[in-house]
């Protein structure tokens, strides 16, 4: 089983812009697939991205596509999430997860989850 710690989180206003990083202990991240999702308070968790296997293949949910970009780094064992252009409505824990196999958006496919980290955007 992989184990998933995310970093980066933190206090930004409007416009700011954050690097979360997702890293990867007791198997290679180049084995799995890596999502980003994230919940706010009094919400259910949310898809953000998605990142196959190898690195290719990232795909977005709608409300972040164009500010958000998720990539891979196999040789750190680490996937990132540059978010730019944060607004008040991205404020929650982001939170890493984990599949083998195809990528996918829904967070039952997904079996390993890191602990999260909290990003707040003021307005």
């Amino acid at each position: 089983q992989v184990q998933l710690v995310e970093s980066g989180g933190g206090l930004v206003h409007t416009g700011g812009s954050l690097r979360l990083s997702c890293l990867a202990s007791g198997r290679t991240i180049s084995s799995y697939t890596i999502a980003w999702f994230r919940q706010a308070p009094g919400n259910g968790r949310e898809f953000v991205a998605v990142i196959s296997r190898l690195g290719g293949d990232p795909y977005y949910s709608d409300s972040v596509k164009g500010r958000f970009t998720i990539s891979k780094d196999n040789a750190k064992n680490t996937v990132y999430l540059q978010m730019n252009d944060l607004k008040p409505e991205d404020t929650a824990v982001y939170h890493c997860a984990a599949r083998v196999g195809l990528p996918r958006t829904s967070d039952s496919d997904f079996s390993s989850w890191g602990q999260g980290t909290q990003v707040t955007v003021s307005s």
